[in-house]
């Protein structure tokens, strides 16, 4: 993979960051609760098909007391896209040479009463330069108050930069969170923007670059102050049941509509990296 240019070097740099402080504040979590749970880290190595190098990136990935399994996984990649898969691509149709960099988080959690969560934010480059991303929660049984404050803050995230952000970014996290075959939601939506764009002299890369990490660093605000909420509350086996069909659902709509999933396997990333978001334990009816 050729050398990184200041706009891919910054945004690889703060993905790096931001999960150094998601992982430690989970680890934190889990001292709180008694437990000695780490991040077990694996670096991988990706070869682009052309032979050349292609990059690659860090699978962590925590088993816990309260954190039954959270991945967060960071990467840097780049080379050529193959074949059709190109042309479902921003700015690839006539190019496919591609760079991408991003954090991606799922947190399956104990505790049916404590939200189940996923946070992806990326920037790609082709023929265009943009940022991706969003958080989304899902609770096997949800809690309004939790509901309300995960999207106040993702609302205070978005107004600092365009008023025009939330409902939007509300609206296509509501589209896409949904799994057709079950006519249902994956859970209690978020937000999800893409193709937030910005040349390489461009003051517009400036802003939606500070948006991400906005996303981010609400993210890091908000989910860890649910889980310390709802972590020690008793539940039923009813309730443990309700979450595993829950979960079911949930790999469903990463394996068959989540476009991160198939964006990583038709790349070449790492496939244990790729699948971490799957819950380590579910249960169809």
């Amino acid at each position: 993979m050729q050398a990184l240019d200041p706009q891919q070097q910054a945004a690889r740099l703060w993905f790096e960051s931001l999960r150094d402080r998601i992982c430690a504040e989970f680890e934190a979590i889990e001292s709180e609760a008694g437990s000695d749970a780490r991040f077990d880290y694996l670096a991988w190595d990706r070869t682009d098909p052309s032979g050349a190098p292609g990059g690659g990136g860090v699978r962590g990935v925590m088993k816990g007391k309260v954190f039954e399994k959270v991945g967060v996984n960071v990467s840097t990649v780049g080379g050529s896209f193959e074949g059709d898969f190109a042309r479902t691509i921003h700015g690839a149709a006539e190019d496919p040479s591609f760079f991408a960099t991003g954090i991606s988080l799922v947190a399956h959690m104990a505790n049916p009463h404590v939200p189940a969560v996923h946070m992806n934010t990326r920037f790609l480059v082709t023929t265009k330069r943009w940022f991706g991303g969003g958080a989304d929660l899902n609770p096997p049984i949800p809690i309004e108050e939790d509901t309300a404050e995960f999207h106040a803050v993702l609302k205070a995230a978005c107004d600092a930069h365009d008023p025009a952000h939330y409902p939007r970014f509300k609206a296509w996290a509501d589209d896409y969170f949904y799994i057709p075959h079950r006519k249902v939601h994956r859970g209690v939506g978020g937000i999800f923007y893409d193709h937030l764009e910005g040349g390489e002299n461009d003051e517009s890369w400036d802003a939606n670059f500070a948006f991400t990490q906005d996303v981010g660093r609400a993210f890091l605000e908000i989910f860890p102050r649910i889980v310390r909420r709802r972590m020690h509350l008793p539940f039923t086996h009813a309730d443990k049941a309700r979450q595993l069909e829950w979960r079911g659902r949930y790999a469903e709509f990463n394996l068959i509509y989540d476009r991160g999933t198939l964006f990583g396997l038709k790349t070449g990333g790492n496939v244990d990296a790729i699948l971490m978001s799957l819950p380590p334990l579910a249960s169809w009816g």
